[in-house]
C-alpha cells in the first residue's frame, strides 16, 4: 500500500523527533511491504523566519493533498513577539481547519515499566492507566464570538460557547466508535447542572447511546471528572467532551504517566485524514542535543497506522516494540530510573526500529 505522509517537523526538537518516527514508519513500510512517500513542509517560526508566515499556501497544498500529516512540535520564545496573526502557533489553527479535524484523540496510558514515574500512589494506579479522551476541536468557547467593550466605565468582556446538535453529535459518533473499538465503555462529560450548551451535549448523547447499545454509556460533571481522575483513573475507557472541557481533562489526565514525553495525540475529520503530534512543546532548550524523548511521535505515528491507514498490525507493532524497549530499561533522559540505561533520541528510535 503506498500512501503520502506530509511531514511537519517544525521547531525546536521537533526535527529530531521526527526523525526517529519516520525511522520507524521506513522499518514498518519494509517489513509490511508499504511505500510511505514524505512530503516535507516548514511550519511555525521556521517557515516565519524563512517565509514570514507560519505556513505558506504552497505547504497548506501539500497537507490537504497528504493521506495524512505527521507534525512534531511548533513554536518558541524566538517568535513570541510577532505579531498575533502571524504567531507560529496560528498554523496550528489553520491546518486544523482546512483539514477539517474536528475529533482529538488523547490516550492516556501508563507503562507498567514507568509506573514509578506516575505522581499517583501504587494502590490507586493498581488497576493500570489506559484511557483515552475524545475531545472536539472546532467548536465552543474557543471558537465563538468574543469581544471586549466599555460598559458603565469599566471593561466588560464576553466570549460565547456555541455548539450545534450536528457538531456534537458528530464528535459523538467518534466517540462510540471508539469506544467499540476498546471496551466499549464511554463517558460524557459536561457541566449540564449549569450551562444550556451542556443540556443540549447531553440530550445529544442520550439519543445516540440508543444506536450503540453495545456500549456501556454514562454521564459526568467536568469538576467531578477532574477529580475522579485523580482518585480513580482506571474507571475511565473513552471519555468524550467539548472543546475548553477536553483541553483542561486531557493536559490533567496526560501527567497521570508522569512523562509528557510518552503522550502521542491524532486529530480526525470525518474522512480518513488526520494530523498526528506528541503533546509536548518544542523544547527549545534541548534542541539539537540529541537528548529529547521520541517515543510520544512515534507512538503517534502508530495512531496515523490504525485511524488514518487501517493499518491496525502495523500499529500494534510498534506499540509492542516500544514496550519491549522500554521492559529492556532502555531510558531516554526525560523517563530516567535507577538501574536503567540512558540513551539519546536517536539511539532510542533505532532501538524501537530495530525491535520491529
Amino acid at each position: 500500500m503506498k500512501k503520502n505522509i506530509a511531514v511537519l517537523p517544525g521547531d525546536g526538537i521537533g526535527p529530531e523527533i521526527i526523525a526517529e518516527a519516520v525511522k520507524v514508519l521506513d522499518k514498518i513500510a519494509d517489513k509490511y511491504g508499504h511505500e510511505f512517500e514524505y512530503n516535507y513542509v516548514d511550519i511555525g517560526g521556521c517557515s516565519i523566519d524563512k517565509y514570514g508566515v507560519p505556513i505558506t499556501n504552497e505547504g497548506m497544498e501539500i497537507c490537504k493533498s497528504s493521506d495524512s500529516v505527521l507534525l512534531g512540535a511548533v513554536g518558541g520564545p524566538k517568535w513570541d513577539n510577532c505579531p498575533p496573526e502571524i504567531r507560529a502557533e496560528k498554523a496550528l489553527l489553520a491546518v486544523r481547519k482546512e483539514l477539517n479535524l474536528f475529533a482529538n484523540l488523547r490516550p492516556t496510558k501508563l507503562f507498567k515499566y514507568l509506573a514509578s514515574s506516575s505522581p499517583l500512589k501504587e494502590e490507586v494506579i493498581g488497576g493500570g492507566i489506559d484511557l483515552l479522551i475524545v475531545r472536539e476541536l472546532t467548536g465552543g468557547v474557543y471558537f465563538g464570538a468574543k469581544k471586549t467593550e466599555n460598559i458603565d466605565g469599566q471593561l466588560v468582556a464576553t466570549d460565547i460557547m456555541p455548539y450545534s446538535e450536528s457538531e456534537i453529535e458528530r464528535i459523538g459518533r467518534v466517540a462510540f466508535e471508539t469506544a467499540m473499538k476498546r471496551n466499549k465503555k464511554l463517558t460524557s462529560v459536561d457541566k449540564a447542572n449549569v450551562l444550556e450548551t451542556s443540556r443540549l451535549w447531553r440530550k445529544t448523547m442520550h439519543r445516540l447511546s440508543n444506536e450503540y447499545p453495545e456500549v456501556e454509556y454514562s454521564d459526568a460533571l467536568v469538576d467531578s471528572t477532574a477529580m475522579q481522575l485523580i482518585k480513580n483513573p482506571s474507571q475511565f475507557d473513552v471519555i468524550v467532551t467539548e472543546n475548553m472541557f477536553g483541553d483542561i481533562l486531557s493536559d490533567e489526565a496526560s501527567m497521570l504517566t508522569g512523562s509528557i514525553g510518552m503522550m502521542p495525540s491524532a486529530s480526525l475529520s470525518s474522512g480518513t485524514r488526520g494530523m498526528y503530534e506528541p503533546i509536548h512543546g518544542s523544547a527549545p532548550d534541548i534542541a539539537g542535543l540529541n537528548i529529547a524523548n521520541p517515543l510520544g511521535t512515534i507512538l503517534s505515528a502508530a495512531m496515523m497506522l490504525r485511524y488514518s491507514f487501517d493499518m491496525a498490525e502495523e500499529a500494534e507493532a510498534i506499540e509492542r516494540a516500544v514496550d519491549k524497549v522500554l521492559d529492556e530499561g532502555y531510558r531516554t533522559g526525560d523517563i530516567m530510573q535507577e538501574n536503567c540505561k540512558k540513551v539519546t533520541c536517536s539511539e532510542m528510535g533505532t532501538l524501537v526500529a530495530n525491535k520491529l
